[in-house]
């Protein structure tokens, strides 16, 4: 009985299938080692990853590359491959501790994954919304302001899992 491979999330190593459709990630790869420009972030062992000291003792470097990284590309081009809308009044009550909890968990999400961040912050209609670069980090958001203040949390995903919607909703 063969599973589908799919449902796991796992890559297309030995005949899998890709999961991960995001056109600013090269499937090739990238000489190593490269240092993104706007950020720091190093590619190495085919991994981006922020790393303040090995970007410093790289940046002088004859064989190193100076690239931008795919989150650095996505914010610069505004492509969200996640959204989180805040409503309520609690929300505006509150706003300065949530926005916290926010920057707190993109912190902790960018330090396993660093093309995961927030590309935007707006209001926008009485809302907050929220955008990022990765569909993951919008779920991780909306959840962690769930666990922190409660409220109505609601997550929905397009079919092929490529985009992540979340909406919090919390009256005073």
């Amino acid at each position: 009985m063969q599973k589908d491979a799919r449902k796991f999330g796992i890559s297309d190593k030995r005949g899998r299938f890709n999961t991960s459709n995001d056109p600013y990630l090269n499937d090739s790869g990238l000489a190593e080692p490269s240092v993104c420009r706007v950020c720091g972030a190093v590619y190495q062992k085919k991994r981006w990853v922020i790393d303040t000291a090995e970007a410093a003792r790289l940046e002088h470097g004859s064989k190193v590359q100076q690239v931008v990284c795919p989150a650095c590309r996505k914010i610069a081009d505004h492509y969200a491959e996640g959204s989180v809308m805040l409503h309520g009044d609690y929300f505006w009550a509150h706003e300065a501790e949530i926005r916290n909890i926010l920057r707190n968990e993109e912190n902790r999400v960018m330090s396993k994954n660093p093309l995961a961040r927030i590309i935007s912050m707006e209001k926008e209609d009485g809302s907050l919304l929220i955008e990022t670069t990765e569909e993951k980090l919008a779920e991780h958001l909306g959840r962690g302001l769930h666990k922190a203040h409660q409220g109505e949390l609601k997550v929905s995903w397009t079919s092929d899992h490529a985009i992540c919607r979340v909406d919090w909703h919390r009256d005073a």
